[in-house]
Formats: structure tokens, C-alpha cells, sequence
């Protein structure tokens, strides 16, 4: 079976929503995408944690087929902070505080099992280490990428390098228009594939995604859901959805690849309905095999029937 291989942030997060609070829990980019990876595949995560981040929340991946090889533990330091408020739009946090601790000194360095990786998530880092991680691995069939506005805006060169070398590049709308500078996103897509990525994945929160290559586009809608208790680490477990899949099918066509963002799309919404990687935790397989069907019915034109004013 191909493993994941995933580099990403590991952090302790503090956040307030409207619906509640939560106090240094378990969160970062690299756990988020693990957890939502290793449904479908074995995961092989890179990160830097200090000797205070919690030794159950590394036992609960590695109990998920996670391996944590390549996660550096340095003694007497101190865990990657986020403190985060979201309002009622629940699309952007703000930020309340950051301390970077160790990941501020963080170098990724890939164990020599972990080179041959076929199918790897670069988390939001900086371009720098993704272009690092890169030179490290040697014959991979599917990199994605994660980036974001402040990379966008002070690692530009660096950015675009990675956009060369990378076969999907996942955006936000704001990020999309940012990079670009095209309001419109179809362009602004177009824009971005000539940069160098074979393909586009727009994340547009509670409208869905799309993802965009030379060739055709996917759109697909968010899950619905009753209750959004805290949308951090939507976007990670997104991806980890995505690349987790690919990596359990090992074909990246185009049917593959609506698949890939109908289950990334499942995994999100069971990342929001709870604080942190609880959501995540407590899914079960039938869990998600319920909403990837209750989303395909959902997108299905069949499931409407005839056309109404004939055929």
C-alpha cells in the first residue's frame, strides 16, 4: 500500500467560536491533514514538537497508522502556540497570539524511508521548506501544496518555485485573487496553472471547492451541516482527505481525482463538527461512507430525474 507522506506544523491551539472555548488542544496543519490521511493510507509525518506536547495526543497517530519517525521531540522545548477567535463568519479566524517555540527553528529533515514517498502533502510552511522537502524526495507521483497570504506576500519568488514543482496547489479564494491578482477565479485558476501545478484546488470554506486543470474542473459543494462548532483545521483535513485517497487508489485520473475531492470534502465537515481533532477521532468508516453517499446524491443530476421541460 503507498503511505502519505505529510510536513506540517504540530501545535497546541487556544480558540474561542461563538459556540464555545477551548484551551491548548491539539491542532496544527500536519496533525489535522495525519488524521484525516490515515482513514485511507499510512501516513509518515514530518513536524517538531517540544517535550511538552501531550504524549497521548502522538500515541493517538501513531494508534491511526501514523509514523512519527520524522516528528522531532526537543528537549525542554516549547510547542507551537496558535490563539484564534472566529465570530459568526466562521470563513476567517482572528488571531489572538502566535508563538512559534520550536517550529520557529524548524528544519525538516526526511528519514532515508520516508524519501521514496510517492504521494506528499507540503502543509502551510514556509516555501523555503517546501523546496526543501522537494530536494529530499526522489521520484514522487503526487506532491501537493499549501500556502498562504503571508507567504504569498513575503516569500513570492520562493512561492513560485514551489508552483513549479508541485502537481496541485491549494488556494483560498482570497489567496487565489491575492497571488494573481485576477478577481475573477476561473481566470485567476488559469493564471495559477501556468505558473507551473498540472492542477488548481480553490477552497471556498462553506461554498465548497473547486479544482481546475488545463483540461476539465470539478466543483463540488460543502457537506451541509446543522451545527459548525469550529472550522480550524477544515482545510488540512481537507487535504489530508484528498492525498490519503489518491494514495489508497494509486491512480490520479480524473475520475480519481473527483473522488479524492468528494472524500476531502467528507473529511472537512467531520473535522468542524468539534474542537480540534475530535471530530476526526470519533469518525468510523460507515461514518464516512454515509456522507461521500449523501454527497454524491446530492451532486448527481440523475437524482433529479428527467428534464422538466423534456429531453
Amino acid at each position: 500500500m503507498n503511505h502519505v507522506l505529510i510536513v506540517g506544523s504540530m501545535a497546541l491551539d487556544t480558540l474561542e467560536t461563538p459556540f464555545g472555548s477551548a484551551q491548548e488542544i491539539v491542532g496544527g496543519a500536519g496533525v489535522y491533514a495525519s488524521a484525516a490521511a490515515s482513514f485511507f493510507s499510512p501516513v509518515r509525518l514530518v513536524g517538531v514538537v517540544g517535550d511538552d506536547y501531550p504524549s497521548e495526543a502522538l500515541e493517538a497517530l501513531r494508534s491511526r497508522n501514523v509514523d512519527l519517525s520524522g516528528v522531532q521531540v526537543v528537549p525542554g522545548g516549547r510547542s507551537f502556540r496558535w490563539s484564534g477567535r472566529y465570530e459568526y463568519d466562521m470563513n476567517s479566524a482572528q488571531t489572538l497570539a502566535t508563538d512559534l517555540g520550536v517550529f520557529a527553528d524548524f528544519h525538516p529533515v526526511l528519514p532515508p524511508a520516508y524519501r521514496a514517498a510517492q504521494y506528499v502533502f507540503l502543509a502551510n510552511i514556509t516555501p523555503s521548506l517546501q523546496l526543501s522537502v522537494l530536494d529530499q524526495i526522489t521520484a514522487p507521483r503526487f506532491v501537493m501544496a499549501d500556502t498562504m497570504n503571508f507567504w504569498i506576500e513575503s516569500s513570492r519568488d520562493g512561492l513560485l518555485q514551489v508552483l513549479g514543482r508541485v502537481d496541485m496547489m491549494l488556494l483560498n479564494d482570497a489567496e487565489l485573487r491575492q497571488l494573481t491578482g485576477t478577481p475573477n477565479l476561473v481566470r485567476a485558476s488559469q493564471e495559477v496553472l501556468a505558473m507551473g501545478p498540472r492542477y488548481v484546488m480553490v477552497k471556498k470554506g462553506e461554498y465548497g471547492a473547486t479544482l481546475v486543470s488545463s483540461e476539465f474542473s470539478i466543483n463540488l459543494p460543502c457537506y451541509p451541516l446543522p451545527d459548525v462548532v469550529d472550522p480550524t483545521g477544515a482545510g488540512d483535513s481537507f487535504a489530508g482527505g484528498f492525498i490519503g485517497y489518491l494514495a489508497r487508489a494509486g491512480v490520479t485520473d480524473e475520475a480519481h481525482l473527483r473522488r479524492a475531492t468528494a472524500v476531502a470534502t467528507v473529511m472537512a465537515s467531520r473535522c468542524v463538527e468539534a474542537f480540534g481533532v475530535a471530530g476526526l477521532i470519533a469518525t468510523r468508516p460507515e461514518d464516512i461512507s454515509h456522507r461521500y453517499a449523501a454527497l454524491k446524491s446530492m451532486v448527481e443530476l440523475s437524482a433529479l430525474g428527467a428534464s422538466p421541460i423534456g429531453p
